[in-house]
């Protein structure tokens, strides 16, 4: 695969992997938060690792000019908030209303030492969260516009329960903070898109892939 290739694949998910075969089966405290509350803030105490439950949760951060950028967002099933030092490193919040399950961390890493095959699912985790970064910033530093927003398009359809139809539980300002984007930049992406056949719009937040193969083209 050539440099450009990679570079202009769709945006890896985070593997869920830990969630589904290693924290589903740990004790944890169940927590709902309404749409746009924060779970935990960038710089609180790591004492916990979170797994979503229902809804839909963004990892942002605050940049010094004031600008929110984020970095990742978590469906159902999925697990957050595993961090390498004692603080988060980026706050936690709901985008849509939510239950978390809260599960202590010195119990996952207990859990980790006794047991080979869940300490393997952690690291293969963490490598994948980091990979899944480091193609983050390479897309937002060498893509276009156009090549972005096809590439969250594809990367939602991989991670929706509904082959071909996308209901996004974000909104406009998530999917711009998220791609580096303005949201009038966005909405007129998606526009092309729509003009191209590759998409059809028939609500701010349902989207439907028509032309998957026009839409890889324009990632």
């Amino acid at each position: 695969m050539t440099a450009s290739a990679r570079l202009t694949a769709p945006f890896s998910p985070v593997p869920a992997a830990v969630a589904a075969n290693g924290l589903a089966g740990l004790p944890g405290a169940v927590t709902k938060y309404a749409r746009n509350a924060e779970i935990f803030g960038e710089g609180d105490e790591a004492d916990f690792v979170y797994r979503v439950r229902s809804g839909t949760v963004r990892l942002t951060r605050i940049l010094p000019d004031g600008r929110r950028m984020i970095g990742s967002f978590h469906f159902a099933g999925e697990s957050f908030g595993i961090e390498p030092g004692a603080t988060h490193s980026s706050s936690a919040e709901a985008v849509t209303d939510c239950e978390i399950v809260a599960t202590p961390r010195n119990a996952v890493f207990r859990r980790a030492e006794n047991d080979h095959a869940f300490s393997h699912e952690l690291w293969q985790s963490a490598v994948a969260e980091l990979a899944g970064a480091r193609q983050h910033m390479l897309v937002l530093g060498c893509q276009s516009a156009l090549e972005r927003v096809a590439s969250f398009l594809l990367e939602m359809a991989e991670r929706s329960p509904v082959a071909g139809v996308l209901s996004l539980p974000m909104s406009r300002q998530d999917i711009a903070d998220y791609l580096g984007l303005t949201i009038e930049t966005v909405s007129r992406t998606i526009t092309q898109l729509t003009e191209r056949g590759a998409i059809e719009v028939p609500s701010s937040r349902t989207i439907v892939l028509r032309n998957r193969t026009s839409l890889r083209s324009a990632a």
